[in-house]
């Protein structure tokens, strides 16, 4: 199988597999996806892993994942996304939980005047400010119960909060705060509370051994390791105050980064992952772990503007997040390219050179990788699936299906 050879052998047999589609185009390997979904299911030791759709952005992709062994529900990102993938007589998933809290009226009044999607989708809220938005909507009298998850700060606090490490998320934090919101949810009409979430970036996503800068992995692995431990013992803590007020159906915790730690946690029933499905750059860099490149996108050679130096078209597929070369895609094949620091990654065309210009020509084909997993999906409108030497299919991305959901 592809997912089988030596990195620049998988690349030219995927170039070999890709010979008769027109560029820009991008690329799915399954060999590698389904390598890198059992190695998923394995780190997590049994603990089911809800797919994190933000990370796939492609319906084929999430069907064939969740009917794997390990795999469970969704974590959308919209409320108006989850509606899609809950709704129809064919749905993707009939456990949706919505991953932010939504302010998208539309997307709430068409929940609360569906009894079938008030079913199967989960909200997420951190403060009563969401169920009044609700209420004013759809006073809750002329709609369904809505289930909802309370999403708890995961984040490292310390000096008295002066210093915060993780992302700014919730204004839950401590199980005081978690069991009075508990207290307004279950007092309310028309919602019943049936999860927590609480997700640990700071562990999940940051890379804890950078290529280069062993001393900042060395402080990172630090972070982590106090950090999960503070946040083990906080989470336990959250789970009892809140089952003291209602019992729980699920707790959700971690991300492709921090399977093992989060799953071995004894009141985590389920754990979050999506992007070491694809395996982008910005996920490269991890000891625990290493997936397999499964996602590219192939764009064409349009000048050669000087000796060891090319141009192809687009590339500046930029990731969101921190500004910095980390979010810009990389050049893998043909190997030794770079982006020219003073133009970077271009709008309309991307400058290369180094060793692996001289072999192109106009019409050429130059492989990158994105920095993040499912965003490579709003740039393209179908993977093209390659299995067992050729393309096998062309999964349409939401983008591709008309879909955008931010």
């Amino acid at each position: 199988m592809i997912a089988d050879l030596p990195a620049d052998g998988r690349q030219a047999a995927l170039h070999h597999a890709t010979a008769g589609l027109d560029a820009p185009f991008a690329v799915l390997d399954l060999a590698a996806l389904d390598a890198n979904a059992a190695d998923l299911a394995a780190r997590a030791g049994g603990t089911p892993i809800r797919l994190a759709s933000k990370s796939v952005r492609c319906r084929g992709v999430l069907r064939r994942v969740l009917a794997r062994p390990g795999f469970a529900g969704v974590l959308a990102y919209t409320l108006a996304e989850a509606l899609w993938l809950a709704g129809g007589e064919d749905p993707v998933s009939t456990d949706v939980l919505v991953g932010y809290p939504t302010a998208d009226a539309t997307a709430l009044r068409a929940l609360a005047a569906d009894e079938q999607l008030a079913g199967r989708v989960t909200v997420m809220v951190d403060s009563t400010d969401h169920l009044d938005l609700l209420d004013s909507l759809v006073p809750p009298g002329r709609r369904p119960v809505v289930r909802v998850c309370i999403d708890v700060d995961a984040s490292l606090r310390a000096a008295g909060g002066r210093v915060h490490l993780g992302v700014r998320r919730s204004p839950v934090h401590t199980p005081a705060d978690a069991a009075a919101l508990a207290r307004a949810i279950v007092a309310r009409p028309g919602v019943e509370l049936v999860g927590l979430m609480a997700y640990e970036a700071q562990i999940a996503g940051l890379p804890d051994a950078p290529a280069g800068r062993p001393l900042r992995g060395l402080a990172v692995r630090g972070m982590q390791a106090v950090s999960g431990r503070e946040l083990a013992a906080r989470r336990a803590a959250v789970v009892a105050a809140v089952s003291e007020v209602t019992p729980l159906r699920f707790v959700n915790g971690g991300g492709t980064g921090s399977l093992e730690r989060t799953s071995a946690e004894e009141p985590v029933t389920e754990v979050a992952a999506g992007s070491g499905l694809y395996s982008p750059t910005l996920f490269d860099h991890y000891r625990a772990f290493r997936g397999r490149p499964a996602t590219f996108f192939v764009v064409p050679v349009t000048r050669v503007p000087a000796p060891g130096v090319v141009t192809v078209a687009g590339g500046g597929w930029i990731a969101s997040g921190p500004p910095g070369a980390d979010r810009l895609p990389v050049p893998t094949w043909p190997a030794g390219l770079r982006w020219l620091p003073g133009e970077g990654v271009g709008e309309v065309q991307t400058p290369l050179r180094g060793p692996g210009a001289a072999g192109l020509r106009v019409g050429s084909r130059v492989w990158f990788r994105h920095a993040k997993a499912g965003e490579v999906c709003e740039h393209v409108d179908v993977l093209h699936a390659v299995a067992d030497g050729g393309v096998a299919d062309a999964l349409p991305s939401y983008r591709g299906e008309g879909r955008a959901f931010g």
